[in-house]
């Protein structure tokens, strides 16, 4: 009872706080817009690029958007590394697998003792695992938690490196774990979505999210982009296991 009582206090706080923007016209309905991409990606020099809007899959369910992240890249690792010698790997076939942190069971209705989805730190468990079960060979995987204006401009230039290094060598993978009302017109809920491109002129970070209500890409401007995954998670989220949203960023070998 207590469990169900915390989730509709959670719900209606977050229905308040949604409301509250939209009156306000603030956050995502302020002037910082986010862009959606409706055409179609377009083949470009970046062949890990290409393979991971071609493998961009959507989330089976609505607590699954970490399944869905992982596979895809997965299995854009795979086609470039001209690995991927059969049909693509399928949300429930990596949950097969890759039984770290009761991935499956945290997918389930009830989750795995009450608890749904992937913290930041559990995301970056299922990810190293994802990539040793099915061989992938990396230079490093890390999990980056950011945290907003507490953070010194160092963290900032890091992950604006990363992502220009993803856009224009190919050979990184990041990840976002961020606040999606941050991002879109929606609940302030935990999210997870591959990074699908970086634009090195306008600083626009391209998100391909993996919910099925988004239906195409859609660009955020990059201090959005870092203020959704610096995001300290309200305190309703925190009996769930979420503190703080970050990335991860995985560096391919050469």
């Amino acid at each position: 009872m207590d469990m169900l009582i915390l989730k509709y206090f959670m719900r209606g706080y977050l229905y308040l706080r949604y409301f509250f923007h939209k009156i306000t016209r603030t956050g995502t309905f302020g002037v910082d817009q986010t862009d959606i991409i409706p055409a179609p990606h377009k083949k470009s020099e970046n062949a890990l690029k290409d393979a991971l809007f071609r493998h961009h899959v959507k989330q089976f369910h609505e607590s699954s958007c970490s399944v869905a992240s992982v596979v895809s890249v997965v299995n854009a690792i795979l086609e470039k590394n001209k690995t991927l010698n059969h049909s693509p790997i399928t949300q429930q076939e990596i949950l097969k697998k890759v039984q770290t942190a009761h991935w499956k069971e945290r997918m389930g209705t009830n989750g795995y003792k009450g608890r749904r989805g992937l913290p930041l730190e559990v995301l970056g468990q299922v990810v190293k695992s994802s990539l040793d079960a099915y061989d992938i060979r990396y230079h490093s995987l890390e999990i980056v938690q950011t945290r907003g204006a507490r953070d010194s401009s160092l963290p900032r230039a890091s992950l604006l490196s990363r992502l220009k290094q993803f856009e224009t060598k190919g050979d990184c993978l990041i990840i976002a774990h961020f606040d999606q009302g941050c991002f879109l017109q929606e609940l302030n809920i935990p999210h997870i979505s591959p990074v699908g491109g970086f634009d090195p002129i306008t600083h626009r970070v391209t998100i391909l999210d993996v919910d099925p209500s988004q239906p195409h890409p859609y660009q955020v401007s990059f201090d959005r982009f870092y203020k959704g995954i610096s995001t300290h998670y309200n305190y309703v989220f925190k009996h769930f296991g979420y503190g703080r949203g970050g990335y991860i960023y995985i560096q391919l070998h050469p």
